[in-house]
């Protein structure tokens, strides 16, 4: 009998997985080529996820971890090896999720790619000094450290102020008639006023006759006197007297603003709140000295506030004064040609991580990674292309390329079908989600994919999927505008001056280039102003819904069943049972947020947070209850045959049918399966949801409590993270929304959506200063015959697809 010795297990080409069950995945077997590029192709919720990062990457991670140290061994046993039975042939691995958590607003374009630290070295090294000047170590050019920081604000660049002008909009008023607007209402406000009086202030003069140093005590002091106040008696009721504590108008708001957990209160607090620049460092966030030196005679804050384009060309137009001076510039334009190159040019290095989009973010990591020079890894990338414009999908294409020739297998979970043609090897997972998926359906070479008939991926592929009927774009006569909002003179980030029309009761589609302004147009400018414009009866929308991708919850404690208000009504129905009602049990014993119910070993999170030194910290599953999140006691209530921790564990599918006779849970249930999420477990932890699961989650939500009103609905590309299967679905119930006298607006890349819109608004020609502008606008015939912008060729070639 031959036995394989090492060298020979080295040189197998391919990473084999068996037994893979994490997850839905059943016990899947797969062999995927070392040095390639694989693409894990799936409907949402098909396993493929579980597949790449769930198995490979986490056992690519368990393997780093019991190579590094013996402390690791520990961690493993508690974040638990992923369920597979052996991967043979996997080399350590670098994972580039979307879904990582946000970064915070200290972190930046530049600290997220490391460019900032070559920018402070080059500073620090090989910066032109006033005379007399001692050399400042790099630390001193960062804003985040003390050294660099400037004192005033902190090295955030602005501080938080109010001004009477805000504060009191009409001095004409009194205080009793509301002159300080930016008081709270009803009692509180009330309050004031008569402490105000107590301590002897006019309160029935108008404002603009007081005293200028009582308006100044009123509205800023920060004393808080105690007077006693003496009520005038209404005739209905008896008032006592009572001690009243004295809150300027500036305090109030800015100890709202700052600690209130309510969001509308924080939003109310915020109107009266300017952010003006620190006077001290103008907003440059840095020391004095730092900013005294230069380079190519500019400050590092100009040149920080460069888009890379323009920061890479001023380094390769100054003369470098000594070797240092070469060495750190030519190193820093290393860095930024992959940045530019996979269409990031426009962001400049002190753009706040927090204003980036996932897919931004997950390409500037990208590029941080192609200068790092690794090989012989795997990269497991989470949908690489999320927010690209088909002309920059290709630009990905190449880097993608250039990780492979570079001696990397390169693992990446996609559905742009630009990216999955590209593929050496594809791996589809399926055929449906949930419990319906979790099987290999095919691996090998992507055109040998036709023949699975199973494969919805084949269906989209091969051109099958594109014209079913009653479906496509073409399909549908163009939608009317039953009116219109009129923005003009838009000056926000990149977009100068710009006039844009949205007409209502249509489906409209936003396009351009990755950083056109697109997001800027419709999340910042056309939601603010119809916000503002909704109180006004004559204004023709009456209700304003945004459909993000935020997380719907930061901690395993919210989920899908908390957010929907689904878990309000099974709690009830479990208070109900006759075990709850014989101990005499409340709600609360059924929630997992308050002691009683819940296992206090994890706090009722069913999981515990695993801190690890020098990486970023894993929940593994409590020890006490094994993710159940409830004590023993609490399990032992039943209803209807399950206990509650087994009623979290049904998909929303099996939920519909379990409560098929509670009409509460039933019109919850069934909004999330008509938008493609019946594959979703209840109890399904938020920070296991992706951005899109998170946005279809919210759309559902809207869509159960559907109203008669004139809603805008504003969507930031809801078709990310999603299969052409199911992208179809979610636009039925967009389409849906707009044939029930609604207005939608999205921001979107996927050709097939635009065709199929009404009215078309192509930003751009490029992005950050070479984009702002609006190149096209019209019906998606009229936008793809302009030929103006990037988007028309690929518009164009997608309602040339759809042949009558």
């Amino acid at each position: 009998m031959h036995h394989s010795t090492a060298s020979e297990v080295q040189h197998d080409p391919f990473v084999r997985v068996r037994g893979a069950r994490e997850h839905n995945l059943r016990g899947v077997d797969v062999d995927i080529p070392r040095d390639a590029l694989t693409v894990f192709t799936g409907v949402s919720g098909s396993g493929k996820s579980s597949l790449a990062f769930g198995t490979l990457y986490a056992e690519a991670q368990r393997r780093y971890f019991e190579s590094v140290a013996p402390y690791a061994r520990r961690l493993i046993h508690q974040i638990g090896a992923p369920k597979v039975d052996s991967v043979t042939g996997l080399p350590p691995a670098v994972s580039l999720e979307q879904r990582r958590s946000s970064p915070g607003a200290r972190s930046s374009v530049g600290t997220v790619t490391l460019l900032s630290n070559s920018l402070r070295m080059l500073y620090s090294r090989a910066g032109t000094y006033p005379p007399g000047a001692e050399r400042l170590d790099s630390d001193a050019f960062s804003p985040n450290t003390a050294a660099g920081a400037c004192p005033s604000c902190h090295g955030l660049g602005s501080i938080h102020r109010t001004s009477e002008e805000l504060l009191v909009p009409d001095p004409g008023l009194s205080i009793r008639q509301g002159a300080i607007a930016a008081w709270p209402g009803a009692w509180q406000g009330k309050n004031l006023r008569d402490v105000l009086e107590a301590l002897g202030h006019d309160v029935d003069a108008p404002w603009r006759e007081l005293a200028p140093k009582d308006r100044e005590w009123i509205l800023f002091t920060e004393e808080q006197p105690v007077v006693t106040v003496h009520p005038v008696r209404d005739a209905d009721r008896i008032q006592r007297p009572y001690q009243g504590t004295y809150m300027s108008a500036h305090r109030y708001v800015m100890r709202t603003f700052s600690d209130s957990k309510s969001a509308t209160l924080r939003a109310r607090a915020e109107r009266f709140l300017t952010d003006s620049p620190c006077p001290v460092c103008e907003g440059r966030r840095l020391r004095p000295d730092a900013l005294a030196v230069t380079f190519a005679g500019r400050t590092i804050a100009e040149l920080a506030a460069l888009p890379l384009t323009a920061l890479d060309s001023v380094l390769a137009s100054a003369s470098p004064d000594g070797e240092a001076a070469r060495v750190l510039s030519e190193d820093l334009r290393a860095r930024i040609g992959p940045v530019v190159e996979l269409g990031l040019g426009y962001l400049s290095l002190d753009r706040t991580a927090p204003t980036l989009s996932a897919g931004e973010l997950q390409r500037l990591r990208l590029a941080t990674q192609l200068r790092s020079g690794l090989f012989g890894v795997v990269y497991v990338l989470d949908e690489p292309s999320a927010g690209l414009h088909p002309a920059d999908t290709e630009a990905l294409l190449g880097v993608l390329d250039r990780l492979k020739a570079a001696g990397n297998t390169v693992f990446v979970v996609e559905h742009a079908l630009d990216v999955v043609r590209h593929a050496d090897w594809l791996v589809d997972v399926g055929p449906l989600a949930g419990e319906h998926g979790g099987r290999v359906l095919y691996s090998g070479p992507p055109r040998e994919l036709a023949g699975v008939t199973e494969s919805a991926t084949a269906r989209h592929l091969f051109g099958a999927g594109a014209a079913e009927p009653g479906q496509g774009p073409g399909r549908r006569p163009v939608r009317a505008a039953a009116g219109s909002v009129r923005l003009t003179g838009i000056e926000r980030h990149n977009l100068r001056g710009l006039d844009a029309d949205f007409p209502l009761g249509v489906f409209t589609a936003v396009t351009g280039v990755s950083g056109s302004g697109k997001s800027t147009l419709v999340g910042q400018v056309l939601a603010r102003e119809v916000g503002e414009r909704i109180a006004d009866p004559a204004f023709p929308v009456r209700r304003l819904v945004e459909v993000d991708q935020k997380p719907i919850g930061r901690t395993p404690r919210s989920n899908l069943a908390t957010y929907t208000g689904l878990f309000d009504v099974v709690r009830r129905l479990f208070t109900a049972a006759p075990q709850a009602r014989a101990r005499g049990w409340k709600a609360g014993r059924f929630s997992f947020n308050v002691p009683g119910g819940r296992c206090e070993t994890c706090q009722g999170e069913g999981f515990v947070s695993v801190e690890l030194l020098f990486l970023p910290s894993t929940y593994a599953p409590c020890p006490e209850c094994a993710g159940a999140r409830y004590n023993t006691e609490t399990l032992e209530v039943r209803y209807e045959g399950l206990n509650i921790a087994e009623v979290l564990g049904l998909t929303v599918e099996s939920a519909a049918a379990f409560f098929a006779a509670v009409p509460a849970a039933a019109r919850s249930l069934r909004a999330l399966e008509e938008i493609g999420l019946g594959y979703l477990r209840l109890g399904q932890p938020a920070t296991e949801l992706s951005g899109g699961e998170a946005q279809r989650i919210k759309l559902a939500t809207e869509l159960q409590r559907l109203r008669r009103d004139h809603t805008l609905y504003v969507l930031d590309e809801p078709t990310t993270g999603l299969h052409p299967a199911d992208v179809r679905v979610l636009l039925r119930q967009l389409h849906g929304l707009v044939d029930a006298g609604h207005s939608v607006v999205v921001v979107e890349h996927d050709m097939e959506v635009v065709a199929g819109a009404d009215w078309v608004i192509d930003l751009g020609p490029g992005g950050g200063t070479d984009g702002g502008r609006i190149v096209a606008a019209g019906t998606p015939a009229e936008v793809a015959a302009t030929g103006a912008g990037r988007t028309a060729g690929y518009l164009a070639r997608a309602l040339g697809a759809v042949r009558p």
